[in-house]
């Protein structure tokens, strides 16, 4: 069947993944239509577009979720085809069937292809008949919950719930035994209903410390089918992928080619068009298992990029319009190594609890490619994915590549609101990554390791030094640094919730003497110039970036990113913050899931009582205490704001 040709691509995704394929579309001759929320009005991705329009309020299923709105914008603009990014709808066959429907041409594989392998339990009974090894487990339509316990005691503890629809790790959870599967069975599908509008679930027996390894395919309209190698994404937090490298550290050129011809037997079996993905563990004997199929670009496609020396979503656009793939399977060489990091609004020391607010100050290094859709100022919406950045270091070796992201995420300056960048940055600098031996095991094992540790004496004494110098003082210092001494100036300041105390004392030359528990240190500023402060710590040269926003200082020295709050002024800390005084508080802008508990019901000490939605993610509130529910303040739906509270736990007398 002739392709029909097209001219305008409506992309249908936000963000990052939206700018991305700006670029390539633009450098291909399409004209580009985005689509926007209420709470994106003024996103880079709506600017840089030809023309924009707007589908929805800020929640994803009144916006970014809605086929009806996303085809109405399609056809109002005059697009002829659509791009769906990844996540939203990437994968929903109801939106590439609208898509035909409507005479646009989808950028992805056909409707009935989704249906086929982008549905985790039909995918798992295609490849088990065609003979290719999967992971045991239930992947049946009864839903039933009585029968999804007795299928996950059939096939022992401890099992994998999974969504069948979507990725990214919403709507799975990993239950280790048997008292806690029904709240997770739930949260599972509530997570997965909330983010893919389908809450079926399939289980899967748990395969220990496995490594992640997913074939990169291709296929066109004229039965040809090629891989672009493999992926390692075995550095996983909460089953979401946070580090990924090609190629993997584990595979040999014979199991690379086995798996990929696994893959591309599939890709032909199913006359599947455009760019997917099969995702496979691989054990510690090199047996591997498949798990699903992604129908879509994939977030780390840049690292097969790099070490192809191809344009992934320029080949999307190529096959979507008929043209057959430009190279065949001898044609794909790899040289070198790529690792991509995805850089989160999340506080890692926390649970990797999601965060919102204002970007302040954002700056990206020129020394490393890098895939993001800010700027100083941005808000960070609480209503979408906490990736804000994707950076990528490329080199010779994976050493050279591991080197260079290092110093990139380095560089990269992210001042407002909690990222996860030091985090990144400790799983790249740890031993087990260096010499390539991790597995999805990675973080559980070695997290005391690499999340960040207290603030540093160093830390302290910049802190505080800022601190003083960003008041009226600034100013004086910089007409000249000619300022008398001056008395000691006692500071009493948090760093990241922790009470520090430090003292200054201003010497006639213009340096500091600071003094924290009988210890001083001398300090001399060389340069304040906007956000930049050089400065020389008993004789060595540092540098630091930092920034003053209403009430907080937010300073960025290397790998540390510190948020600091003058305490001199402050009343000492009470109970309340720790939920001590019996009620518990929002933890970060959200919905209301599930409330947990009735009132008047007695409650343990860290027993759920309250379950939030950001980010499209699901986060537990517990009782701080022991004691009786005295008042619940919220309904579920209800959208609540970080603080509020959410729920009163009298104490037991």
């Amino acid at each position: 069947m002739q392709r029909t040709p097209f001219h305008k691509i409506l992309i249908a995704n936000r963000g990052e993944i939206a700018l991305r394929i700006i670029r390539t579309a633009r450098r291909l001759g399409f004209g580009v239509v985005a689509v926007y929320s209420e709470a994106d009005r003024d996103a880079l991705h709506v600017r840089q577009a030809d023309q924009a329009v707007r589908i929805g309020e800020a929640p994803p299923a009144q916006s970014y979720l809605n086929i009806a709105a996303i085809i109405a914008a399609a056809q109002a603009t005059g697009a002829d085809a659509v791009h769906p990014g990844y996540g939203f709808l990437a994968e929903n066959a109801e939106f590439a069937q609208a898509c035909n429907d409507a005479g646009l041409v989808f950028i992805g594989p056909s409707a009935d292809a989704i249906r086929s392998m982008g549905n985790k339990a039909g995918a798992k009974a295609l490849m088990q008949a065609a003979g290719v090894p999967c992971v045991p487990g239930y992947q049946g339509e009864d839903q039933r919950d009585d029968l999804m316990l007795a299928e996950a005691k059939r096939l022992g503890f401890p099992v994998m719930i999974k969504a069948v629809a979507g990725g990214g790790g919403r709507g799975m959870r990993l239950v280790r035994d048997i008292k806690t599967f029904p709240d997770m069975l739930r949260s599972a599908r509530s997570e997965a209903a909330a983010a893919f509008g389908d809450g079926t679930v399939i289980l899967e027996k748990a395969i220990d410390n496995p490594r992640h390894i997913e074939i990169q395919v291709f296929g066109d309209h004229h039965g040809n089918a090629i891989h672009l190698g493999e992926r390692d994404c075995s550095v996983q937090r909460r089953h979401q992928k946070l580090v990924e490298e090609a190629p993997s550290p584990a595979v040999m050129p014979e199991l690379r080619a086995r798996m990929g011809a696994v893959a591309v037997q599939a890709v032909k079996a199913l006359g599947y068009e455009g760019a997917g993905t099969l995702e496979f563990l691989l054990d510690s004997d090199g047996q591997f298992y498949f798990m699903e199929m992604n129908t879509r670009l994939q977030v780390e496609h840049p690292v097969t990029e790099a070490i192809t020396g191809l344009d992934l979503v320029e080949l999307q656009l190529r096959v979507a319009a008929g043209a057959p793939l430009p190279l065949r399977q001898e044609d794909v060489h790899w040289s070198g190594h790529a690792i991509e990091v995805r850089l989160c609004a999340e506080d890692a020391g926390r649970d990797f609890m999601p965060q919102s607010g204002r970007m302040a100050l954002w700056q990206m290094p020129d020394s490393v490619r890098v895939e993001h859709a800010l700027q100083s100022g941005t808000e960070i919406s609480p209503y979408y994915d906490s990736m804000i950045a994707k950076l990528i270091g490329y080199g010779a070796t994976r050493e050279e590549a591991r080197a260079k992201l290092i110093c990139g995420l380095e560089q990269a300056v992210a001042l407002g609101v909690t990222t996860n960048r030091a985090f990144l940055m400790a799983c790249l600098r740890h031993r087990a990554f260096a010499r390539g031996a991790a597995t999805t095991a990675f973080i559980g094992t070695h997290r005391n390791e690499l999340v960040a540790p207290a603030a540093r004496l160093a830390d302290i004494i910049l802190c505080a030094l800022l601190l003083h110098v960003s008041h009226a003082c600034a100013r004086a210092w910089r007409a000249g640094r000619s300022l008398a001494a001056s008395f000691p100036t006692p500071l009493r300041f948090d760093i990241d919730g922790q009470l520090q105390e430090c003292e200054l004392l201003r010497e006639r030359d213009g340096a500091y003497l600071a003094n924290r528990d009988g210890e001083t240190h001398r300090v001399e500023i060389d340069e304040l110039d906007g956000e930049l402060i050089r400065f020389r710590a008993d004789g060595v040269t540092d540098s630091a970036v930092f920034l003053r926003a209403d009430d907080r200082l937010y300073v960025q020295r290397r790998a540390t990113t510190m948020t600091v709050r003058d305490a001199s002024l402050a009343a000492p800390q009470s109970a309340a913050n720790a939920g001590g005084d019996g009620k518990v508080r929002a933890a970060l802008n959200g919905r209301v899931v599930a409330v947990l508990v009735r009132a008047g019901e007695r409650v343990a000490a860290g027993q759920p009582v309250l379950t939030l939605e950001a980010m499209k993610m699901e986060h537990v509130h517990a009782s701080g205490i022991a004691g009786t529910v005295a008042a619940i303040e919220v309904t579920e739906g209800e959208q609540v704001t970080t603080g509020r509270i959410v729920i009163e736990i009298a104490a037991l007398s």
